[in-house]
């Protein structure tokens, strides 16, 4: 582990490498699983607030989700609040393009000016997952490795680009520029 600021950050983000490759996983982080994109009290706000904007990017199968179980739930035992899902695992701001890959309604909305709010930062730092432990004051993020992203895996040894490189936009708007140039110092230590 690396201690960055206020996160205790796990060493396979300095030297795991990785890429998405969207051609062969198709975004399937976007519909497979058990658990909605973490979002926070904030993101949620902003979500509320900005949902009748996001209602004509969403799917008809969405749009009748969010009536009937709204856009978040809790999981884990209620550990955190994530996005709602349906129930093949898809998220409820997911939607196919017309190749089959998966695309955020709310990142859709975003691109074409009618909302202020890209997406959860959870979804930008995927997969980087977020635990934050509030008693102790810190947080701890982790390489959540699945084998959906195996060929994000083999495209970042192909390029030999390291996890944290391919996330730098994501950890800077998640914690800062300053933050980040800490993490890429810590990288370089490691690999001397």
């Amino acid at each position: 582990m690396i201690a960055i600021q206020d996160v205790l950050v796990s060493d396979d983000i300095v030297k795991k490498e990785f890429v998405c490759n969207l051609n062969a996983c198709k975004g399937a982080c976007c519909w497979k699983g058990d658990f909605g994109a973490p979002v926070s009290i904030q993101e949620q706000k902003t979500i509320s607030k900005i949902l009748p904007n996001l209602k004509p990017y969403l799917s008809l199968e969405s749009n009748k989700l969010l009536e009937e179980k709204g856009a978040f739930a809790e999981y884990d035992n209620g550990r955190f609040t994530g996005t709602s899902l349906h129930d093949n695992g898809a998220c409820i701001f997911m939607k196919f393009d017309k190749n089959g890959t998966a695309q955020c309604g709310i990142e859709e909305a975003y691109n074409k000016g009618d909302v202020k709010f890209k997406k959860p930062i959870s979804c930008h730092l995927y997969p980087i997952r977020v635990t934050v432990n509030k008693e102790a004051g810190f947080e701890a993020w982790n390489y959540d490795t699945w084998d959906i992203c195996s060929p994000a895996c083999s495209n970042g040894e192909k390029l030999q680009v390291p996890l944290y490189v391919f996330l730098k936009n994501a950890i800077v708007k998640a914690k800062g520029e300053d933050f980040y140039n800490e993490l890429a110092a810590a990288a370089e230590h490691l690999q001397e």
